[in-house]
């Protein structure tokens, strides 16, 4: 049976790829204002930075092009699964989904690592069908798995998803291309406070279909916060605002 006890003290996490890949408490983000910890992505071979990363800035928001850089799987649990049994808060871990092989590998080693509440599958983009089914059929095991699709195929693929254990859905943010000043473009992942009328309006729809969601994108204030849960929204991740140092969410900046 899927594991689908995903149980949050608070209804606010980090959104993958914002705090790094362990819980930093000397850090400017205040974690007691948060249910868990979401590590940046992590894929089974290490990983070099894109030879075009960029953020880009546009009206409402930024593209962020990085190629998910890391030191691989292996060489992360070494580093860093003593401080996951340490963090005061636990530890959700973002795996980059591209083969059923390795996920099915990395989920069970994670489900011996003390600190660990769950995973999150950050499902490619593509809005394949058969694969993301058969993604996270693969992570099933002793801890609940969340998937993570492109928030443009989360309508498509939510149902899917589901079926196949999903104990929730994560909004991935949505892909756009932007022009260079050299005449070429780049694409990357949206961020930004013009995101937030298309996350409000698909965790409305998800929620209408009785699937357990956790909102994310153009969260920059309590008064998003607030109309995400209200929706109906398990909790919400929050992204661009940490860089900032993020926000006081007992009161709201």
């Amino acid at each position: 049976m899927p594991k689908t006890d995903l149980n949050l003290s608070l209804p606010v996490m980090n959104a993958a790829g914002f705090l790094g890949f362990a819980p930093d408490l000397r850090g400017s983000v205040d974690l007691n204002v948060m249910g868990a910890f979401v590590t940046n992505p992590i894929s089974l071979e290490p990983r070099s930075p894109a030879h075009n990363r960029c953020c880009l800035a546009y009206p409402g928001g930024f593209l962020l092009h990085t190629g998910h850089p890391n030191m691989g799987f292996r060489s992360i649990l070494r580093k860093y699964a003593a401080r996951w049994g340490r963090s005061p808060i636990h530890v959700i871990v973002h795996i980059l989904a591209l083969r059923v092989d390795e996920v099915a590998w990395m989920v069970h080693q994670l489900e011996a690592v003390p600190g660990v509440m769950a995973v999150e599958l950050g499902l490619p983009p593509g809005g394949e069908r058969a694969l993301a089914r058969d993604l996270v059929q693969a992570a099933q095991g002793e801890l609940p798995v969340i998937a993570h699709p492109p928030l443009e195929e989360v309508k498509e693929l939510a149902p899917t998803l589901s079926q196949a254990g999903a104990a929730g859905i994560s909004l991935g943010p949505p892909r756009g291309v932007l022009p260079l000043a050299d005449g070429k473009s780049v694409s990357g992942r949206l961020y930004g406070p013009a995101i937030f009328p298309q996350v409000l309006a698909v965790s409305h729809s998800l929620v209408d279909e009785g699937l357990s969601v956790i909102a994310a994108g153009g969260i920059y204030s309590t008064v998003e916060i607030d109309a995400l849960l209200s929706a109906g929204a398990k909790a919400v991740q929050l992204d661009g605002i940490l860089w900032r140092g993020g926000f006081d969410i007992g009161g709201g900046k």
